[in-house]
């Protein structure tokens, strides 16, 4: 199967709400090497005007990948994700990410563009808390490898 051209302009309303737990902050954060102790002491981020941890600005990787998974896993997408690599993200934060947040994550096809016989893929999550503020804005590529690559 082939990757649908029509998914560019296509939009995925946001689905799961993601707790952010401080246990989870802690966790990410020494998963990625993160070492500031706001990431792990509570005192330590009021200290910096956080009202609880506050989390290392990679950890949007976790609601954004959520709101990804309902594209490659949407049947009229046509990708295959054992064909898929990973090739770019970025991120914008509003604000940092800090524990009790409530996050959700509404994702757009912003690209579609063939290559060979697969194809790259770029999509952009707006993450947001369940009351709709701004929290981050992230920006994916992915390439979807054609059969025999």
């Amino acid at each position: 199967m082939s990757i649908n051209p029509d998914l560019q302009g296509r939009s995925y309303p946001a689905a799961e709400v993601y707790d952010v737990g401080r246990e989870k902050i802690r966790e990410f954060a020494k998963a990625v090497k993160a070492n500031n102790p706001a990431h792990f002491d509570v005192e330590a981020a009021k200290a910096l005007g956080h009202s609880d941890l506050v989390a290392p600005p990679t950890f949007a990787i976790i609601v954004a990948q959520r709101a990804d998974a309902q594209l490659v896993q949407d049947p009229e997408s046509g990708i295959d994700f054992s064909r898929v690599v990973h090739a770019d993200q970025r991120f914008t934060h509003h604000r940092p990410i800090v524990a009790g947040d409530q996050l959700v994550a509404e994702l757009h096809v912003d690209g579609v563009r063939a290559m060979g016989g697969g194809a790259m893929i770029t999509t952009r999550s707006e993450i947001s808390t369940v009351a709709g503020e701004k929290v981050a804005t992230t920006t994916s590529s992915i390439l979807v490898r054609g059969e025999g690559q």
